[in-house]
C-alpha cells in the first residue's frame, strides 16, 4: 500500500481497516453530540419526543448527511475531530473552560484547519475567562483580569504544541511540516471549486472573457487555456479581473472574521455568542480563504446545528446553509451506483430538518420567505440538468466543467447569503446584559 508506483493497489484487509477505525471513532462524536443536548434549552420542548429540541439536535448532528458522505463513502477520518470540536465547545458552555481550551489546543494539533475558528476561541477564553467580572451593563471591569488563568490557559497550549511538534523541532523539520500545512503553490482554488466568494470571481472572470472574445476586446492569442477548469491542481491567472495572491485572500478572510470578534469582545452575548463568533470565523475563512476544499463547509454547518434548535431566525439560517453546502458535496460521490445513494440520502435528511425545525417553531413567523424557497427549490433542477441532461448534450466533451461550474456558483450564492444575515443578526441582537435589563 505504501508503494507509490502501485496506484491500483487494493485488498480487502485495507478496506476493512479502513471502514472499521472510522466507526471506530465515531464513538467519540456520539459522546460529544450527548454532551451539546445537555447544553440545550429544553423550555421549547413538545409533548412529542420528536418534538423535543434535543432529540431534533441529535438527530441533526449524528446523522448529518454531509458527515456521513465524507467519512463513509468518500473516506476521511472527520468524525472524531468534529467530536473534539463540538465537545470543546460543550464545555465551554458548561463553563469548563480549561477543558474546552485543552480539548480545542489537541484539536488544533490533529488538523489546522481548526485555525480558521481560533480567533473565536482566543477571544472568549480571554473575555469570559481572564477577566472574571462584568459591569451591570454587560461591559468588562478591567480590574478583574486573572493573570493565573491566563498563565494557565498558556502552559496549555505551550504543553500540548511541545508534545506534537518537539520531535519535529528536535530533528530540525519544522520547516517541512509548516510547507505542507501551508501549500500556497496549489493555486487559488481546489480542482473542483468550493462554492465561495472566489467561485463567484472566476466564473464572473469566464463570462467576461466569453464577452470580451465575443465583441473582439480581448485578444484571444493573449488568453491563457482554461487552467482554472481543468481539474487540475495549479496555479492559474484570471483574463480580465486581477488574479489574487494568497496575501489578499488573507486579508479578505481578516476582515470579514474581524466584525465578529469585536462583537465577542464588546457585545459579549455568553456561550451562544461564542458559537455564533465560530461559525461566522468558519464561514469567513470559507468564502474568502486560499485553496479551500468543499470538505470544509462541515466546519460551519455542524456547529450551526447547536443554533438551529434555539431561535427561528438561526433555524431559518441553518436550513439555508446546511442544504446548500451539502448539495455542494454532491460531485464528490462521481458514480453511478453511488447517484441514488446520495440523492435518497440528501433527500431524508432535508426533509427530516425542515420538517422537524418548522414544527419546533410553528408558533413563529415561517422559516423561509418566498425568495429562500425558490432558490431551494432550484437545487432540483439543477440536479436534473447536471445529472440526467448535460451528459446527453454535445456540450459534454467540449464543456466538461460546466456541470461543476453551475454547482459551485449556484451554492456560493446560498452559502454567501446565510453568511450574510448570519452577520446581520450578529450585528443587531444586543448584549446579554442589556437584554436581561429590558
Amino acid at each position: 500500500m505504501l508503494n507509490v508506483h502501485n496506484l491500483n493497489y487494493s485488498s480487502s484487509r485495507t478496506l476493512l481497516f479502513q471502514r472499521f477505525s472510522v466507526i471506530f471513532t465515531d464513538v467519540l462524536f456520539v459522546y460529544a453530540v450527548h454532551e451539546c443536548c445537555k447544553c440545550v434549552d429544553g423550555k421549547k420542548a413538545g409533548k412529542e419526543l420528536t418534538e423535543k429540541p434535543k432529540f431534533i439536535l441529535s438527530v441533526l448532528l449524528l446523522w448529518n448527511f454531509g458527515l456521513l458522505i465524507v467519512d463513509h463513502i468518500h473516506f476521511q477520518y472527520n468524525g472524531f475531530l468534529f467530536g473534539l470540536m463540538l465537545l470543546s465547545i460543550a464545555r465551554l458552555f458548561q463553563k469548563r473552560h480549561v477543558e474546552g481550551a485543552l480539548l480545542f489546543a489537541v484539536l488544533l494539533h490533529f488538523k489546522h484547519i481548526y485555525l480558521y475558528v481560533a480567533p473565536a476561541y482566543g477571544i472568549y477564553l480571554l473575555r469570559s475567562y481572564c477577566f472574571t467580572a462584568n459591569k451591570p451593563d454587560g461591559s468588562i471591569r478591567w480590574n478583574s483580569f486573572s493573570f493565573v488563568r491566563l498563565t494557565s490557559l498558556g502552559l496549555i497550549v505551550f504543553l500540548v504544541s511541545a508534545l506534537s511538534l518537539g520531535p519535529f523541532l528536535a530533528l530540525n523539520q519544522l520547516p517541512q511540516v509548516l510547507s505542507r500545512l501551508f501549500p500556497f503553490k496549489r493555486g487559488l482554488c481546489h480542482a473542483y471549486w468550493a462554492p465561495n466568494f472566489w467561485a463567484l470571481y472566476n466564473a464572473l472572470d469566464k463570462v467576461l472573457s466569453v464577452i470580451g472574445l465575443e465583441f473582439k476586446l480581448l485578444d484571444p492569442n493573449k488568453i491563457p487555456k482554461a487552467s482554472m477548469t481543468s481539474g487540475l491542481v495549479q496555479q492559474f491567472q484570471h483574463t480580465v479581473l486581477p488574479s489574487v495572491t494568497p496575501l489578499a485572500t488573507l486579508i479578505c478572510t481578516l476582515m470579514a472574521i474581524l466584525p465578529s470578534v469585536f462583537c465577542l469582545w464588546f457585545k459579549p452575548q455568553g456561550p451562544r455568542g461564542f458559537l455564533r463568533c465560530l461559525i461566522l470565523c468558519a464561514l469567513s475563512s470559507f468564502l474568502f480563504g486560499w485553496h479551500v476544499h468543499e470538505k470544509a463547509i462541515l466546519l460551519a454547518v455542524l456547529p450551526m446545528s447547536l443554533l438551529s434548535v434555539g431561535k427561528a431566525g438561526d433555524a431559518s439560517i441553518f436550513l439555508i446553509l446546511t442544504t446548500t453546502g451539502h448539495y455542494s458535496l454532491f460531485p464528490l460521490l462521481f458514480t453511478a451506483p453511488e447517484l441514488p445513494i446520495k440523492i435518497l440520502l440528501m433527500l431524508l435528511f432535508t426533509i427530516y430538518s425542515i420538517s422537524s425545525l418548522k414544527t419546533l417553531f410553528r408558533k413563529e413567523k415561517p422559516l423561509f420567505n418566498w425568495m429562500e424557497t425558490f432558490y431551494l427549490l432550484g437545487l432540483g433542477p439543477l440536479e436534473v440538468f447536471c445529472e440526467f441532461v448535460f451528459p446527453f448534450t454535445s456540450w459534454k466533451l467540449k464543456y466538461p466543467f460546466i456541470p461543476l461550474l453551475l454547482t459551485s456558483v449556484y451554492c456560493a450564492v446560498g452559502i454567501t447569503y446565510a453568511w450574510f444575515k448570519l452577520y446581520v443578526s450578529v450585528l443587531t441582537d444586543p448584549p446579554v446584559g442589556k437584554t436581561k435589563k429590558q
